[in-house]
């Protein structure tokens, strides 16, 4: 049996392991599994690769996307240690490890179809990026690699980023599209979301949730009730788990965008 995993903390949220186990169902992959492995320390997980030696490749979500880089043999160069977080691990049959970020991949290509859907085009946009997590480091890179100039707006401040007091109505008007990356609002704490001036958003605005779990964010209802344009994390989701199929299942180190 070939077992495929996530790891994180808590994994109440996820829909990882309905979408692999529908996968291996209706592609009639056999002798394949995939199951949570909620982990309140990264301090498990050597531990759980030496207990299930069957594990061939696992996920990394919330809060693990940057420190599991620590307790990696390898890194991918285009992907993982370009962007600064894992989200995909891979396992050889020797035990070793590498990391990759399907995010960027699974971003990308959800943002520019989206965006083409609508009759835009990326560099249409300056972007609001919000939370500086692992999450966002992927979104981060795959803007600069599309040619949009981005603000990351942060509850602490630094350097590279602004406040959320900080967004005046200039700030606002200038930055048409807006990217969560926090986990606020995802479920069971649905009544939850970023601490936008929601008052300033009109319907020029595309607000993007990386959060699909529930389908609908009050991030996402705040900007749907001012008439803007949204899109939630769902297809996402979809993009960077084939993209974490292919990895694992490749004899070669895939990456490709």
């Amino acid at each position: 049996m070939d077992l495929y995993g996530l790891i994180g903390y808590p994994l109440t949220h996820s829909f990882s392991k309905r979408y692999f186990t529908d996968k291996f169902v209706r592609e009639k992959i056999k002798e394949s599994s995939y199951e949570l492995f909620e982990m309140k320390s990264l301090e498990e997980l050597p531990a759980l690769l030496k207990r299930k030696t069957d594990l061939k490749g696992l996920n990394v979500t919330i809060p693990y996307k940057k420190d599991v880089i620590a307790y990696l043999d390898d890194l991918d160069d285009a992907s993982a240690e370009r962007i600064g977080a894992v989200n995909t691990i891979k396992i050889y049959a020797d035990g070793s490890t590498k990391g990759f970020n399907t995010d960027y991949y699974g971003f990308r290509q959800s943002l520019v179809e989206w965006l083409d859907r609508r009759g835009e085009v990326c560099t249409n946009f300056k972007a609001l990026v919000l939370g500086n997590g692992g999450a966002a480091k992927a979104v981060l890179v795959a803007l600069q690699d599309l040619h949009v100039d981005y603000a990351l707006v942060s509850r602490q401040k630094s350097d590279d980023s602004i406040l959320y007091e900080e967004l005046s109505q200039e700030v606002m008007n200038e930055h048409l599209l807006i990217i969560n990356t926090t986990p606020l609002g995802t479920f069971p704490n649905v009544e939850e979301c970023p601490a936008l001036p929601y008052d300033l958003i009109t319907k020029k605005h595309f607000l993007y949730d990386l959060v699909y779990n529930p389908a609908e964010t009050l991030f996402l209802k705040n900007g749907t009730a001012k008439g803007a344009v949204t899109q939630n994390g769902l297809k996402m989701l979809q993009l960077q788990a084939e993209k974490a199929w292919e990895i694992w299942t490749t004899e070669e180190n895939l990456w490709s965008v």
